[in-house]
C-alpha cells in the first residue's frame, strides 16, 4: 500500500498524471505548459514531455482496470509534431476520453482538446487559433513554404475532422488580421469556441466528469448487447 502511494506521488510530480480515481476506474492525463516534442526546452518552462504522455496513453488502453480517462489541458501549445503524434494516438483510442479546457487551450492544445470524444472549456478559458510559427533561422526558399502549409493543413484537417466547424471557418479564424496586435489569428474565451463549433459545450470539472461517466456506461452497455 505505501509502494503504491508513493507511486501515485511520483505520477503526479513527474507527468501531472493520478492514479485512477472512484469506482469508475477512471484517470486522469494533464497537458499543461509547453507540449515539449524533439528539442528539450529551457528547465524554467513548465512542460509535457511526450515520450511520458505516449506510454501512459498506451497503458490506459491496456489496462483492464481503467474504463476511461479525463484530459486536462491549460497549455500554450507547443511542438507541432509531437502534440499531432498524442493528439492522434488519443483519437484513435477504444477508451472513452472527455477533455476540459482551463486556463488556456493554445495553439496545437486546439488539437489535443477535440481529439476526446467530448470537450468542455470553462467560462474564462481561452484558445488561440493561428497560423504556425517558426523561431530561429530558416531558409527562405519556396521549399520551406510549402513545408509550412503542408503541416498547417495537416492541423486544419485534424481540427475540421473532430470538431463541428469546417476547414473554411477555421482558416478565418487562423488568418483573422484584428484580433491579436503583432499577430494573425483569433482568440476564443469560453463560449466563443463553442459557437465556433471546436468545442462541444461549455462546463467544468463536474460536467466533465459526469460526461465521461455517461460514455463509459454507453460503452458498457454497447458490449453486453
Amino acid at each position: 500500500m505505501e509502494n503504491d502511494k508513493q507511486q501515485d506521488i511520483q505520477s503526479i510530480n513527474e507527468f501531472g498524471i493520478t492514479a485512477t480515481i472512484n469506482d469508475k476506474k477512471v484517470q486522469m492525463i494533464n497537458i499543461i505548459g509547453q507540449i515539449e516534442g524533439h528539442l528539450i526546452l529551457p528547465p524554467q518552462n513548465k512542460t509535457t514531455k511526450y515520450e511520458h504522455v505516449i506510454p501512459k496513453l498506451l497503458e490506459i488502453e491496456q489496462s483492464a482496470d481503467i474504463d476511461g480517462f479525463i484530459m486536462i489541458l491549460n497549455t500554450a501549445g507547443g511542438d507541432v509534431e509531437a502534440g499531432l503524434a498524442l493528439a492522434e494516438m488519443v483519437a484513435g483510442m477504444r477508451k472513452p476520453c472527455v477533455s476540459l479546457v482551463l486556463g488556456g487551450g493554445h495553439s496545437i492544445g486546439v488539437c489535443m482538446a477535440v481529439a476526446a470524444d467530448y470537450s468542455y472549456v470553462t467560462k474564462t478559458a481561452s484558445m488561440t487559433i493561428h497560423p504556425i510559427r517558426m523561431n530561429g533561422m530558416i531558409i527562405s526558399i519556396p521549399q520551406t513554404f510549402e513545408y509550412f502549409n503542408k503541416m498547417q493543413e495537416r492541423i486544419i484537417n485534424f481540427v475540421c475532422g473532430h470538431a463541428k466547424i469546417t476547414n473554411e471557418e477555421y482558416k478565418k479564424l487562423m488568418f483573422n488580421t484584428g484580433d491579436l496586435a503583432n499577430d494573425t489569428g483569433t482568440v476564443l474565451v469560453g463560449d466563443e469556441a463553442v459557437k465556433t463549433g471546436i468545442i462541444n459545450e461549455p462546463g467544468g470539472l463536474k460536467d466533465a466528469l459526469e460526461k465521461l461517466y455517461t460514455i463509459i456506461e454507453q460503452s458498457k452497455e454497447g458490449k453486453n448487447e
